[in-house]
């Protein structure tokens, strides 16, 4: 039991300071700014997802948040990990662009993994 909770504790944190990393790089840095403008996204689309990272790696470490939320958290973040993926290797990005979302939602993958594990020992 406390191997599953520090493996999770662990990709959990790693996972979020991330993600809470890359949304204030979102406001903070002009190359990421001139980067979704040349993927031709809209800026209010940049700020939307910098605040759905910080609000969704709140919700990952924030104990109080359970069951429904955190299943949303998580696939949301599934979801954006995919995509930028998808969206890099269509722009002709780095392999390295590519491939780094690719291993953080495997790093994300894990978290809900022992997550699960983690809710299901206290339910039984």
């Amino acid at each position: 039991m406390k191997k599953n909770t520090i493996i999770y504790w662990t990709t959990t944190s790693v996972f979020s300071a991330m993600m809470l990393f890359s949304a204030s790089m979102y406001f903070t840095s002009p190359e990421v700014q001139s980067n979704f403008i040349k993927m031709g996204f809209q800026d209010a689309f940049r700020i939307e997802l910098g605040l759905a990272k910080i609000l969704g790696a709140l919700v990952l470490l924030i104990p109080f948040f359970k069951g429904s939320i955190k299943e949303w958290a998580y696939a949301g973040f599934g979801i954006t990990l995919i995509s930028a993926s998808i969206l890099h290797a269509s722009n002709g990005d780095p392999v390295s662009m590519i491939v780094s979302p690719i291993v953080f939602l495997g790093i994300l993958s894990a978290s809900h993994f022992f997550w699960k594990k983690k809710v299901n020992a206290i339910t039984v």
